[in-house]
């Protein structure tokens, strides 16, 4: 090869990780950017709390359900027509919401923002590896990594930023000149390659698949609100998805390799299908304890939002450094170390969690989150390299699409299992602590012989009850890691003559 070549190519690599990049970043900003918009939101768009919040689950539903269309629509179309496609789509429904004046429109437009989306970060995984030589994916992966990453750490921050200082509408205007300069960078950059077509569209298997993951969203998602299976609607819920599910693994199971919507021989691959039970559980620990540390420190220690943000993004930090350094380490340290080291350190910040009190320092907050954000991003790139380190190149689109997939479900399901726990915790805590409020108890009877003595005195065992019940949720997740670990034998060294797949580079 010339120098130009290489020198050529090498441009090349680097404007593709660039562009793929971009797409990366505004479908995982879009996760959480507008949560911290919903209340301006609901004024402008005249709707009630209830309904404005279809404008995030219409868009974590419609991302679930088009997810695994990836692998059939690449092998069709071809993975940079759908790339484009899915970026301008995107970038489009973006420019939509931004219009959107009535609930029905934006509710419209997030689901299409969630349609198109569903194929970016799987897309940008698949690419990555394909474009990188065996022994720099450990890089390619931190780098995926970090954009993964970027959406949960800094959807919140920017989201706030630009409702106050602009509009709620400039929450989805941001991704108009990112998608155009991501679209420009795919399109010029990323060759064409020809569409195998070996896979004939299964219409009942993703007709029920779609059934059993959007009703999966829609339980979890509305679950709390409704009780859970105190409410009909829950009840149907679940049903349907049973019922959707069965049908979809009897179909799949006797359906011939390409003849079915889900390619059963990834199931076949050890070292993928303990990926995805990996990804399941970094999911549900990573996004549930983000999720309960910012309204721990709002709700019972009294940090303003911006604060809260301060303290726990640090977290963000630690992974990002560690994936940054875990990626040269990929290839020459046994992965199974990596992993085992990052789920340990993991382990660790939680445990600290375990020891929180309503007494608590910000560097008491600042340092667990550090720690466990090293911890998983320890585990993070040697996990992605693991999960496809033994799958073939051909069946990366399809592979990508379902462990993205599995993370997603993994952090649905973890948010609604310790806000669900967070509550009945509380209440049970709550009824224990005023079990001991008797007349014996001297400090009692002082405090409710002062005015207003009783609102005081059961708000301050509703604190106490709350931080009882976040300490429980901690030491869930503190379980759930360690449960994992002995599972680390089940994944097998890669073979080192194995090549990749690359991408022909534009001309």
């Amino acid at each position: 090869m010339s120098a130009d070549t290489a020198t050529d190519r090498g441009i090349n690599r680097t404007m593709i990780t660039v562009s793929i990049m971009l797409a990366t970043i505004i479908q995982a900003l879009d996760g959480t950017i507008a949560n911290v918009a919903l209340p301006h939101m609901q004024g402008s768009l005249s709707a009630s709390q209830d309904q404005i919040t279809w404008v995030l689950t219409s868009f974590i539903v419609a991302t679930a359900i088009a997810t695994p269309l990836t692998g059939w629509l690449c092998d069709r179309f071809g993975q940079k027509t759908i790339f484009l496609t899915a970026v301008a789509g995107f970038t489009l429904a973006s420019v939509l919401c931004g219009l959107s004046m009535n609930l029905t429109e934006i509710v419209a437009a997030r689901m299409l923002q969630g349609v198109f989306g569903a194929a970016l970060v799987p897309l940008s995984q698949a690419t990555l590896l394909d474009i990188n030589p065996r022994e720099k994916h450990g890089s390619a992966m931190a780098v995926w990594g970090m954009g993964v990453m970027i959406g949960p750490i800094l959807g919140p921050t920017l989201g706030g930023w630009l409702t106050d200082a602009y509009d709620w509408r400039w929450v989805f205007f941001i991704n108009v000149p990112i998608g155009a300069l991501a679209f420009y960078g795919i399109w010029r950059y990323i060759g064409r390659t020809t569409a195998p077509r070996k896979m004939t569209f299964d219409a009942f298997g993703f007709i029920t698949l779609s059934l059993a993951i959007g009703a999966l969203q829609m339980l979890l998602d509305r679950g709390e609100q409704n009780d859970w299976f105190a409410a009909t609607e829950t009840w149907i819920e679940a049903v349907v998805l049973a019922l959707a599910f069965i049908y979809f693994a009897v179909h799949t199971a006797l359906q011939p390799p390409g003849k079915s919507f889900f390619d059963y021989r990834l199931l076949k691959n050890a070292n993928y299908v303990s990926g995805l039970l990996f990804i399941f559980i970094v999911g549900l620990v990573l996004f549930a304890t983000r999720a309960l540390t910012p309204t721990m420190l709002q709700s019972l220690m009294g940090y303003p939002a911006a604060i809260a943000g301060l303290v726990t993004a640090p977290s963000g930090i630690g992974t990002m450094l560690a994936m940054l350094v875990v990626g040269k380490l990929v290839g020459r340290i046994d992965l199974r170390l990596l992993l085992g080291a990052g789920f340990a350190i993991t382990a660790l910040s939680l445990w600290q969690m375990t020891r929180y009190t309503l007494v608590l320092s910000q560097g008491d907050i600042v340092w667990p989150g550090v720690i466990q954000g090293l911890g998983l991003g320890l585990v993070f790139v040697p996990l992605s390299a693991a999960t496809f380190a033994t799958l073939s190149p051909e069946m990366r689109a399809e592979g990508t699409a379902i462990y993205s997939l599995m993370r997603n479900i993994g952090s649905s399901i973890g948010i609604a299992l310790v806000q669900t726990l967070l509550v009945r915790n509380t209440q049970t805590m709550h009824a224990a602590l005023t079990a001991q409020i008797t007349i014996a108890n001297p400090a009692a009877v002082e405090a409710l012989a002062a005015p207003q003595g009783a609102a005081l005195l059961n708000s301050e065992i509703t604190r106490q009850a709350s931080m009882i019940a976040y300490v429980d949720d901690f030491w869930l997740m503190l379980i759930l890691t360690l449960c994992v670990l002995p599972l680390l034998l089940l994944i097998r060294p890669a073979a080192s003559h194995a090549a990749p797949a690359v991408h022909a580079a534009h001309d």
